[in-house]
């Protein structure tokens, strides 16, 4: 116990809130309790009806006195949120004297007779149980903030691989936050260090799990101390002992397994440690105590009250923070060894790894703690830094390693936002040849470039994308005016139409669209689109069938390998659910589900057509009778428009297969045909396609759709006087990209070269930034793609030549420098060629012949 009480903790005050920390600091006997005034005013002082109790009953035998102090804490803070009227102060007293008091054990004395309500709390507060989960709340989040430290040490002390750190986090959304969150303070703690190294460790790769999920468990058990702590005692108490025995039990499997890890990196540190005698006392320490923790699980596990497990638990506890503690004086040792040894040599002493900015004042910090370092014995030196690790009085490393981790928040390495990405020079050399490749066959076919903003009013983009319209990106309230980052280009392209009065629009745009989606391989919340539009009247299906020939020629043109455009009918759709049975009401949100036959089974979209949207068993399993057709077009339709079929009785059906006739034909004349597969089950989500629908998928790539587009004759009209029919096509060019990117990595695709640079300029001496400047730019008003290096290394040049796969270079060395010329080299394997004393002033000419 604490000579010295210097905090009183007041219980029982209007709106106030009861603590773990508050529950410790009583228990451990460092703080004083009192009972505010306004709980006092409560008691009753009137005679009320007593029963008799032989016993207190409440506290189990076997816990210690810290638990026993917890205990009856929360049996006080219980009877003063509870108190009706009807808890008298007689038994609040009594507990507060003693939990004031240094005594060791708690008598119940001349209380023998109780009221209702105060034995309805002795009965089923579950104090003892509380209490003990309180105590091991406030040690194991205490310990949660400070092992992530030891563990640190540990990698460095081991000289361990930790790249393993940064690839937890892949941006798609389903990574484990904790483990995560645990890496991220990890590389803060080791910011530049040059003493982790390459040596693969398990137990260091499995740090940020094993550690998260620590995280996981102590917050679950954080959240119903704190909720039991603050919750009066009523008849729906009951559970108390099952729930919290359940969620304690998960944290003692989590101790083990923190344990063995933290056990398991100090024999590795104890290994490195030159003083045979210190490494023996920690190894046999460390192993005493794993031992005790293995033990200490199996009978916690093997309990059945809830009560005695947490009273275990809390031992176990104790256990684990003398491993990390032992952990942490191995990693001290082999890490603050390299101030004394010296080097064979008398000259210099052997330079330390340099540790990291977060590790090096851990270090610094246990060095200044040690008490006479130099005359102390290493066994003197192990207890000192163990007394750091003791819960009951760490509070200043503690406070330490907050500092450590807060600070390098300003040096943590910032990341992207999920479902974002930056994109290297590599990324940017295929981008860019994609764009221009696009914009070609967009402008070969007539249209304009058109530029919308990045946001629009609400009311503009809503009602547009039927399910999907959860996930439009609302912005903050701005001046009156709600508005949204735009989902795709579709709906801004027929605002502009309606807003602008046209009434024909041949048009394409390359831009960034926004969804508020999960990410996932291919799927992201930022991505560019780009759109091709044809809106107003024309020939029949002539717009329709231009657009899906642009969409064939471009996947054509980019070359990301095998391919086919699934294509179907909004009013093929519709007769065949009027077929079926579907009321008309549903037609759009059964085409929502229909629409996910890409990635379902279809017993899963059966289940939720019936389940979750009304449908009959029967009308379902006539949509998958239907669904199921898919084949090549002119032979599909043929078989849909056979004497007898349903379709031809049917009038949205009948017009849906005239149209598609003719567009099919001209697909065939136009030599495309074989890249369309007509497929019943094709139905786009979207609530404004009216006509033709279709969707283009990579073979062999599972990145989704990569394109798609469809007629949507009557979404103009939403935003004007005049209904203007429109079709179009959008390509997700990032799951395009991805695709290239996969080849290349595969060398299905040659590498890009990184620059257009055709020339580079090299000054082999040093100071000549002038010569450099003089030649260059000459060359850049030439419009030739110039770049310049001065520097006396030779080597320096020919490997950005090599790097950059630049073809010439422009050399001016000493020689040239003094004559006035230049060389020219021709750097194209295979085909090298030199052509030297090129007088200054035609040097660009010469160029200009070979480029």
């Amino acid at each position: 116990m604490a000579a010295e009480r210097s905090t009183t903790i007041t219980l029982g005050g209007k709106g106030s809130s009861f603590t773990s920390s508050s529950v410790h600091k009583i228990a451990s006997g460092i703080a004083n309790v009192q009972i505010d005034s306004s709980a006092i005013e409560r008691f009753s002082t009137k005679p009320l009806p007593l029963i008799k109790r032989t016993s207190f009953g409440t506290i189990p035998e076997g816990l210690t006195t810290e638990e026993i102090r917890a205990s009856l804490a929360v049996l006080l803070n219980k009877l003063l949120i509870s108190n009706s009227g009807s808890v008298r102060s007689t038994l609040p007293v009594k507990i507060l004297e003693f939990l004031n008091s240094k005594a060791e054990t708690f008598e119940f004395g001349e209380i023998d007779e109780v009221t209702e309500s105060e034995n309805a709390v002795l009965e089923k507060s579950c104090a003892s149980l509380v209490g003990l989960c309180s105590v091991i709340d406030y040690k194991a989040t205490t310990l949660s903030q400070i092992v992530d430290s030891v563990a640190a040490l540990s990698c460095e002390g081991t000289k361990s691989d930790v790249s393993s750190f940064s690839s937890l986090d892949s941006g798609d959304g389903f990574g484990n936050k904790d483990a995560i969150s645990v890496a991220g303070d990890l590389k803060a703690l080791l910011n530049g260090s040059k003493a982790v190294g390459k040596v693969a460790v398990e137990e260091v790769s499995k740090i940020p799990r094993v550690h998260g999920k620590f995280r996981e468990v102590v917050r679950s058990v954080h959240s119903e101390a704190r909720v039991e702590l603050n919750s009066g005692v009523k008849g729906g108490n009951s559970g108390i002992g099952e729930a919290l025995g359940t969620t304690l039990l998960g944290l003692a499997m989590s101790v083990k397994s923190l344990g063995e890890c933290s056990f398991l990196r100090g024999k590795m540190c104890f290994e490195s440690i030159g003083d045979e005698s210190l490494k023996k006392l920690l190894l046999e320490r460390s192993c005493v105590e794993y031992e005790k923790l293995k033990s200490g699980f199996k009978s916690a596990v093997d309990e059945t009250d809830p009560c005695r497990l947490a009273h275990k638990l809390n031992e176990s506890l104790g256990i684990l923070w003398s491993i990390v503690g032992l952990e942490a004086a191995g990693a001290f040792f082999v890490l603050s060894s390299g101030d004394k040894e010296e080097a064979k040599s008398d000259k210099k002493k052997k330079k330390a790894a340099v540790l990291g900015k977060g590790t090096s004042v851990v270090i610094q910090f246990i060095k200044d703690r040690l008490v006479s370092k130099e005359a102390a014995n290493g066994g003197d030196q192990v207890e000192q830094i163990l007394s750091l690790f003791n819960p009951e009085g760490f509070d200043s490393l503690l406070a330490k390693v907050k500092e450590v981790v807060e600070s390098n928040e300003n040096r943590r390495l910032p990341k992207l936002p999920k479902g974002t990405r930056d994109f290297s020079k590599e990324q940017m050399i295929i981008r860019e040849k994609t764009f221009s490749i696009i914009q070609n066959v967009f402008k070969k076919h007539g249209a304009t470039a058109l530029d919308t903003p990045v946001f629009e009013l609400r009311e503009t983009l809503m009602g547009k994308y039927g399910e999907d319209s959860k996930l439009v990106y609302d912005i903050a309230d701005q001046g009156g005016e709600l508005c949204s980052l735009r989902y795709d280009l579709t709906v801004p392209f027929a605002r502009f139409v309606a807003m602008n009065g046209l009434v024909s629009y041949k048009r394409y745009q390359i831009a960034k669209v926004y969804r508020r989606d999960n990410p996932s391989k291919g799927r992201y919340r930022e991505f560019y689109q780009c759109d091709f539009d044809i809106a107003g009247l024309s020939e029949p299906m002539g717009p329709d069938f231009e657009v899906v020939k642009i969409l064939t020629e471009l996947l054509d043109k980019l070359e990301i390998g095998e391919y086919e455009v699934k294509l179907n009918h909004r009013k093929l759709l519709d007769g065949m659910l009027e077929i079926c049975g579907v009321p008309a009401e549903k037609f759009r949100t059964i085409c929502s589900s229909i629409d996910k036959l890409d990635k379902q089974s279809f017993e899963q979209v059966k289940k939720e057509m019936v389940e979750e949207k009304g449908l009959s068993s029967e009308i379902a399993d006539r949509i998958g009778g239907f669904v199921k057709e898919k084949g090549a077009p002119m032979e599909l339709l043929t078989k849909l428009r056979k004497e007898g079929s349903e379709f031809l009785g049917n009038k949205s059906a009948k017009e849906a297969l005239d149209e598609l006739s003719i567009m099919f034909e001209a697909l065939e004349r136009s030599k495309c045909s074989h890249r369309i597969v007509f497929d019943l089950s094709l139905a786009r989500g979207l609530d404004y396609y009216t006509g033709v629908i279709f969707e283009a998928v990579c073979k062999g790539a599972e990145v989704g759709s990569i394109a798609a587009g469809g007629r949507y004759d009557n979404l103009i009209g939403m935003f004007g006087t005049k209904q203007v029919p429109a079709v179009g096509m959008s390509l997700g060019i990032e799951r395009v990209f991805n695709i290239m990117e996969d080849q290349q990595k595969q060398g299905v695709r040659a590498p890009s070269k990184l620059t257009e640079t055709q020339v580079l300029v090299s000054v082999m001496e040093d100071n000549k930034l002038g010569e450099a400047a003089e030649l260059a730019s000459k060359l850049w008003e030439a419009d030739i793609k110039a770049e310049y290096l001065v520097s006396k290394r030779f080597t320096k040049h020919f490997d950005r030549v090599k790097n950059s796969k630049i073809p010439w270079m422009v050399v001016v060395g000493k020689k040239e420098l003094s004559e006035g010329v230049v060389t020219l080299k021709k750097m194209v394997e295979g085909s090298e060629e030199e052509i030297k004393d090129v007088p200054r002033d035609s040097f660009v000419d010469e160029l200009l012949k070979r480029l």
